[in-house]
This record gives structure tokens, sequence and C-alpha cells, in this order.
């Protein structure tokens, strides 16, 4: 169907809609973008984007853009909670031949995405109903304005409006975490990918360029803390390493609790979820925005290679079930060893860590 008239909505301006808005350019179709929150800075935050994210936005040609920001990360550290070493992954070795692993800050890879869409979002249109009708879809809109579409993308995210609006499914599962996300100035000199374990709990530091810190953390819990940036300094007051110094350094803090989606089926008719409002997980493996960026690639082949949009619906399913799966299954695997004791859990890392964590992508390195 490449070229093909189809008249598209992506609902969704976050990193998901906007690369699937960009895939779609790339095979020649205009779809509208529509994102129910006004136009506003991206939050503060930084993202790590493993080896298959940088050849996901290479399939997208915007991976010359990217490739001026952030850092290169080119090795994994995992420490103990007093900053003793555990294990290491080399990343360059893992993923040679698939993409570098590249730090940045996350507005910065949304703004290489919003370009790439085209820039043009209609901010502040909410959808209220989404109804099937004989070879389109029906939306309306929380204004009164109403569109039919060939197809309706839901790119909105964990709390999915357009997921329950289309009988998909209902609210995201708390994946049992809370998280936290900073980005430091001024902190310590770390040149690699740096995560300590703790008991229940970790904290993670990478460099994403100009002297800053993505800083992520999490601990079991299911109950947002009224002052986030006391709460980490509780938790992680007695870790070593360079925590300390990045506590010290603190400044905003965001969190949230970890959410995860699991549905039976990604589509009804002509509407298709993809990136978190599909198949959201737990941050462990950093594998939310690769996902998303495959997702986008992998629909818009399918759109071009079937005869129909029924069809080209059932082999992207068909093709990004089998990921995404994996990510799920490798993301509760990786989050039961961050909850095994320390004493049993860091004898074990010691000795098979660096392959116990590269199993965790062994799929990921495949073809999409």
């Amino acid at each position: 169907m490449r070229g093909s008239p189809l008249r598209i909505l992506v609902v969704g301006a976050g990193l998901a809609g906007l690369a699937v808005a960009r895939a779609l350019r790339l095979a020649g179709l205009r779809p509208d973008v529509t994102e129910k929150l006004p136009p506003s800075e991206r939050p503060d935050f930084g993202l790590y984007l493993p080896g298959n994210a940088e050849r996901a936005l290479r399939r997208l040609d915007l991976d010359g853009p990217v490739r001026r920001l952030g850092q290169v990360i080119h090795r994994q550290r995992f420490l103990d909670a007093t900053g003793a070493p555990l294990c290491e992954v080399d990343l360059d070795g893992f993923w040679g031949g698939v993409g570098e692993c590249r730090a940045l800050p996350h507005r910065d890879l949304y703004r290489v995405l919003l370009t790439g869409a085209g820039g043009a979002v209609r901010h502040g249109a909410e959808v209220s109903a989404v109804e099937p009708l004989p070879g389109r879809v029906g939306v309306t809109f929380t204004d009164g304005t109403a569109a039919e579409y060939d197809l309706v993308v839901g790119a909105d995210g964990p709390r999915s409006s357009v997921r329950a609006l289309a009988a998909l499914g209902g609210p995201p599962r708390p994946a049992g975490q809370v998280v936290y996300r900073s980005v430091v100035r001024d902190g310590p000199a770390v040149a690699d990918w740096t995560a300590l374990l703790g008991q229940r709990a970790g904290f993670l530091v990478v460099p994403i360029g100009a002297g800053r810190l993505h800083c992520y953390a999490d601990e079991a819990g299911g109950t947002l803390p009224a002052d986030p940036k006391a709460r980490l300094r509780e938790v992680f007051s007695g870790y070593g390493g360079p925590v300390p110094e990045v506590l010290d350094a603190l400044d905003e803090v965001h969190v949230e609790l970890s959410d995860e989606v699991e549905l039976g089926r990604w589509s009804r008719g002509r509407v298709l979820l993809v990136g978190d409002a599909a198949h959201a997980t737990a941050p462990a493996l950093s594998q939310g925005a690769a996902m998303a960026l495959e997702d986008a690639v992998v629909l818009a082949e399918s759109l071009a290679a079937a005869g129909s949009v029924e069809a080209a619906l059932l082999a992207y399913e068909s093709r990004r079930r089998p990921r995404t799966r994996w990510v799920r299954d490798r993301t509760r695997d990786r989050n039961r060893t961050r909850d095994v004791p320390p004493a049993l859990r860091d004898p074990l890392l010691r000795g098979r860590g660096g392959r116990i964590f590269q199993e965790h992508y062994r799929l990921l390195v495949g073809p999409l």
C-alpha cells in the first residue's frame, strides 16, 4: 500500500507517536498527529538507548541528527551497594554490527523525532469516542469535532485512552516499583553506565554529555513519596561509588510508579496500539524507547507490504509480539535478580553476571 491515500490518525505525540509519524512519512503517507496535552518542554531527564534503538533510528533515517547528541556508552558496570565491582558488559562487543549504545536528554530525542515527523501536531485534541465503521474508524474529539480514518494508531502511553475506547484493555497493572529520575549537573565524573544494586533497590548513573548525568533509581513499593528528593536520600544514603556526590548535587526529581501493560490483542478493526499503550514494562532493560522505535519501523513496513490494512495489522502484530514478550519476560527476570538478597545475589553476579545480563538482550541483537 505504499503511496496509497490512506487517512491515518496517530493519537499521542510522545516518542512512540512521533516515531510512527516519521516512519509513515518515509512510506509516502501523511498521518494526522494529535496530542491531548498542550505543547510544552519535555521533562528534563535522560534516556539510555541500547544498540537496537540506534538501529531503528537508522531505519528511520534519524541516526545522523541523534549522533550529534548525548554520549556513546561503551561499558556497563554493575556494583554492589558499597561500590565494589560485581560484573561488567562490553557494549561495543555485544552490540557490534547492530548499533551504538547512547545516552542523551529525553527532550533532545523528542525534538529530533518531532522534526522528522514533520512538526505538525494538533495539541489539545483529546479523543472521546472511537467507532468501528465498515473499512474505516469514526473518531470524535472532546471539542465536538469528528472525522473518519482508514487507520487509528493509539500511541498514547500506558494509560492509553484509545485502548479503553476501543475495548482493547483496561488500566495498566502496577509493576511494583517506585521510579525516580533526575539530571545532575556538576556531579561526579562518571564515564560508564554504572548501576549499584542494593536490597530491593538500585541506583543508576549514566553520562548524557556536556557534563550532565542521568540518574535513575528504583525501589520496591507502590506508594509515591511526598518528598521524592528526601526519600532518595533516605533510601540510598548508605550507598557508595558515585551515589553520595550525586545525592548532594540533586535538584529536581521526577517520581512515578512503574506500569506494565499485557494485552491479548493489540488491534480491533482498524484501531491499533503501539509502544507503551500495547506493551509497557518496568524500565529495568531501558527498552521502552527502543521498542517504540522498532514498532514504528515494522508498522510502516507492514503497511507497505500488505494488500489491506487488516492484513498489515496482522503481519505487524505477528512480527512484534515475540520481541515485546521477550522484553517483558527478561524485565521480570532482571527485577527478580535485583530482589534476591545481596548475600546470595552478589557472589553469583561476580561469577556470571556479565553473561546473565547479556542474555537479557540476546533476542534483540537479531533482526526486527
